[in-house]
């Protein structure tokens, strides 16, 4: 199954997830019916007593539409409340499990190594960084992924996974999620915490009327009062009815994904040693995967591991015991599936000796295999999409490792991210340079002048392979700008892009890599839904980006035409049209890109496939096509790769 696929079956399961929960529901309202009928009948047969005309109506439609009304409405409510709660983002869900985000520029030693493995899977994988949160209090290995696009997307980490894991371990794990962020798995489990969130409330409910109804019952007689702590007690058993659906729920949902997820992290760093080493120390550690905050059960299934359940775990052991209800498989069964030798014994961890930040093993560099790279087919660079390999993890050290160290250290703190943003977007003309640097100056930073000043000097020649990484890099740590210095930013930058009275490709990128990833931080963002499963009615929008896309490396109108021909080739029986140069400028793209980021996963992959057709066509990739492609993905909201050094590209190929 490749990343399309994923993609499409995860949208598939959250319409599932619909009728799981409906089903969920009706179960709930019915026992809640009946548990109340129930109280009501031992509150009226006591103050009865032997009456013997006395005769209870079980099904009295004023009871059953206003509790079992209530109690849907209260469902609706909380679901809908909690998935207001959690539309902030990954990071809403981090902030609720105890997370603190780590910075950018930190020196702790295990929280920076965590940040450079995070780093080189972002650039490996062609997506900005995200940010890294640890929770501090656990002592346990576990991890998880949250957020509903990749834009707000974060990664939490345990302390002591950053603490008691190998590099390598620490890759698996973190390839592990990058898997679950491709995948759309990170946003169905975060929609599926929102959904539960009626279903368990119930409890809550109850708990509240018994300790109302206790002290109610104590000051006034009768049936109703009398029944009021039995109705709040079995409200309680009733909730917990719902924390058996709940757990259902998430067990049909989660368990096949984590499997997807591991043997996703083998083939992304071909070291199976890795995930594998990281389960196995779960297994040898007291702690296991346990997480302890009280919030660990509604987020159970966002976690590597099984993180049941913390101080509720006594509370709810009668429920953890059945093997189905797991959110996750058993830890040796995944074990087997990456270790098929394995020997059945988990590793012992020394908690008292933590890991050292050990220097990378050494691997070989792309070019060292490069003899080695097959060339591509616009169908096997489609399939690399969503995905990476040990070539391009290989690739981002190297690139990472090549630059300066005062530029490494300046994208990590916010002043000097925008300074390094600035100084990729100033121009080489020594009078637009001037007004730029001046635009700087108006501002009255004096931090942000002078590192911009220094940063135009260092990248003033940067490889051209380094531009977007570099931005990329920058987002966590622009992430932390304040609402007014980020909109001061983005006007700056604006000021930038406009002072040659022109919008080049790279400039359009930067912008659009920044305001796509940056904006949800700082405002509510709806994520895109579905709205197209088919391309006839978005033929135009289909022909301007294709055109767009083969003017970007064809300066030639008849060659651009021949590239746009072997892209739409691909797109079967779908009628287009080649615009000229300029009817396929940056504004059309935009418009293109916002209407087409709303199809489905299938159509995406079609698409891409177009577009990397017309690319291939003359067997190599230019900047500015490499820039488009990016922008494209990156709209789309699929990750896609870098190109390697010594990457070669066939003409399509008749697709079979």
């Amino acid at each position: 199954m490749d990343f399309f696929q994923h993609q499409d079956e995860a949208r598939k399961t959250s319409n599932r997830l619909v009728v799981f929960f409906i089903l969920a529901v009706i179960a709930i309202v019915l026992s809640v019916h009946l548990a109340v009928s129930m109280a009501f009948f031992w509150g009226e047969a006591s103050a009865a007593g032997s009456n013997p005309n006395y005769q209870f109506d079980w099904f009295d439609l004023d009871r059953l539409v206003f509790f079992a009304g209530g109690t849907l409405l209260i469902i609706l409510v909380a679901s809908l409340y909690k998935m207001w709660r959690l539309s902030g983002g990954g990071h809403t869900v981090a902030d609720m499990l105890g997370g603190r985000p780590i910075v950018p520029n930190t020196t702790d030693r295990h929280e920076r190594r965590v940040l450079n493995v995070v780093e080189e899977m972002a650039v490996a994988s062609g997506v900005p960084v995200p940010t890294v949160y640890v929770l501090d209090r656990e002592e346990s290995i576990n991890a998880f992924a949250a957020g509903y696009t990749p834009q707000d997307a974060v990664i939490g980490v345990s302390r002591g996974t950053i603490e008691l894991l190998s590099r390598d371990e620490m890759q698996g794990v973190i390839a592990h999620e990058f898997s679950h962020i491709f995948n759309g798995d990170m946003r169905l489990n975060v929609r599926l915490m929102g959904v539960l969130h009626g279903i368990l409330v119930i409890a809550l409910i109850g708990y509240l009327i018994l300790r109302s109804g206790v002290r109610g019952s104590s000051r006034s007689k009768g049936g109703a009062a009398a029944a009021l702590p039995l109705i709040g007690l079995i409200l309680i058993v009733v909730g917990y009815v719902g924390v058996f659906f709940g757990r259902l729920i998430k067990s049909a949902v989660s368990r096949q994904r984590e499997y997807l997820a591991d043997a996703s992290a083998v083939q992304f760093t071909r070291n199976p040693d890795g995930i594998g080493g990281a389960l196995k120390k779960i297994g040898g550690l007291a702690q296991g995967s346990v997480i302890m905050n009280p919030n660990a059960e509604e987020a159970s299934h966002l976690f590597f591991s099984d993180g049941k359940y913390g101080k509720v775990r006594a509370a709810l052991s009668g429920v953890s015991h059945f093997a189905f209800l797991s959110t996750h498989p058993p830890l040796k069964d995944r074990i087997r599936r990456i270790d098929p030798g394995w020997n059945g014994r988990f590793l012992e961890v020394d908690t008292s000796a933590k890991t050292q930040a050990e220097p990378r093993t050494h691997k070989p560099t792309t070019e060292e295999r490069a003899a080695k790279l097959f060339k591509l087919l616009p169908l096997h660079l489609t399939a690399l999409i969503g995905t990476l390999d040990e070539d391009h993890l290989s690739y981002a050290h190297k690139l990472l490792a090549g630059i300066p160290e005062d530029v490494r250290n300046a994208v990590h703190e916010p002043s000097g991210a925008r300074a390094v943003v600035l100084a990729l977007l100033t121009d080489s003309n020594a009078e637009i340079r001037a007004r730029q640097l001046e635009a700087v100056r108006e501002t009255k930073d004096a931090d942000l002048i002078q590192q911009t000043q220094t940063m135009v000097s260092l990248l003033g020649n940067a490889p051209s392979e380094t531009r977007l990484p570099l931005v990329d890099l920058a987002v966590p740590a622009l992430r932390r700008l304040s609402p007014a210095q980020y909109a001061a930013f983005m006007s700056l930058t604006d000021v930038f892009i406009k002072a040659d009275r022109q919008i080049e490709l790279f400039e359009y990128t930067l912008m659009h890599v920044l305001k796509r990833h940056l904006e949800p931080t700082f405002k509510r963002v709806k994520p895109p839904t579905v709205e197209y499963y088919g391309l006839a009615g978005l033929r135009k929008e289909c022909s301007v980006l294709l055109s767009a896309v083969a003017h970007a490396g064809h300066p030639e109108e008849s060659e651009a035409m021949q590239a746009f021909a072997a892209g739409a080739k691909e797109l079967d029986g779908i009628s287009l049209g080649f615009a000229p140069r300029d009817r396929a400028g940056l504004a059309g793209v935009k418009g293109a890109l916002d209407k087409l980021d709303k199809v489905s996963p299938k159509l995406k992959k079609d698409l891409m496939r177009a577009f990397i057709a017309s690319v291939a066509h003359d067997g190599k990739v230019t900047v500015s096509e490499g820039e488009l492609l990016r922008t494209i993905a990156d709209a789309l909201s699929l990750p896609m790769p870098p190109f390697l050094p010594g990457q070669a590209l066939d003409a399509p190929a008749k697709r079979p």
